[in-house]
This record gives C-alpha cells, structure tokens and sequence, in this order.
C-alpha cells in the first residue's frame, strides 16, 4: 500500500452497484464541490470506470494518484488539480 492510499482522503464516493455513466457523474459533480488539492477515493464495481477516471483526469486536469483492483471492486484516488 503506497502513502496515497494508507491516508484518509478528504472525501469518499461508494459507486459500486451504478453503471457507466453514472459513477462517473457523480465523481464529476464531486470535485466541483471540492477545492484544489483535495482527493477523493471512489470505489465502483463497473470495470469501464477505469477509462472513464483515466480520461476524466487528463481532460480537466486533475490527478489520478493511484487506483486497485481488488475482486470485482475497483478502487481510485483523484486530487483535484
């Protein structure tokens, strides 16, 4: 486990269960609310959020600092650029 994911970040979104696009939206509508440099930890179950986070981070900006797979849950940490 690496220092971004052993910290508690400022903010945890529990997508599991949602389907692209939701979880995706709401992780947008999330960090609008949030100020620079904060993270976020999402936890989906949609395999398709790793793409979606990849992109989502390189078009606005942001920073994905690290993501697992663990079974069918994949984990992502975000910091607001």
């Amino acid at each position: 486990m690496n220092e971004v994911t052993s910290q508690p970040p400022d903010h945890n979104i529990d997508a599991c269960g949602l389907l692209c696009p939701e979880p995706l939206m709401i992780v947008r509508n999330k960090v609008r609310e949030i100020n620079s440099g904060e993270v976020v930890h999402i936890v989906a179950t949609d395999p398709s959020t790793g793409r979606d986070f990849h992109n989502f981070c390189r078009f606005m900006g942001h920073e994905l600092l690290a993501e697992r797979t663990s079974g069918d849950r994949f984990e992502y940490w975000i910091r607001k650029g």
